[in-house]
């Protein structure tokens, strides 16, 4: 199939096989005589497991090292567990810094009047001089 059928059957763009198989993602697929790319069920496959992939937030290094596990009959279920536990990680510290950000804009809209004055507590947060404490995470 081509690449448009390809991209709809596997939900993702054509510009975005193009990416994978550019950064070496996705194999590269054969081609017809007029140099078409040509796709079968297994780049389908792949295509779809670096979707959901990619919902779940796992990088391209990671999908690079699942994709090699997935197609390793012989791989053992920890190395996988591995990359799932280390991306999770990851995704926990993300939240941790994004919880950190809530909690300081919270505090800077509940500092700030809001009314027609100019004073504004986030502008003054904003234009302060930072410290490593005063960034969210830390």
């Amino acid at each position: 199939m081509n690449i448009g059928e390809a991209a709809k059957r596997a939900g993702v763009s054509a510009k975005m096989i193009r990416h994978y198989e550019q950064i070496k993602l996705l194999p590269p697929v054969g081609r017809t005589a007029a140099g078409y790319r040509q796709y079968d069920e297994r780049n389908i496959e792949q295509l779809r497991f670096i979707r959901q992939a990619r919902l779940l937030g796992f990088s391209i290094r990671q999908i690079e090292e699942l994709l090699s596990l997935w197609q390793d009959p012989q791989r053992p279920s920890r190395a996988v567990k591995r990359v799932a536990q280390q991306h999770l990680q990851e995704v926990e510290h993300k939240m941790r810094e994004l919880a950190a950000m809530q909690a300081t804009l919270q505090q800077m809209i509940t500092a700030c009047p809001g009314d027609e004055g100019a004073s504004c507590a986030i502008l003054e947060q904003l234009s302060s001089p930072a410290s490593a404490s005063d960034e969210p995470g830390k």
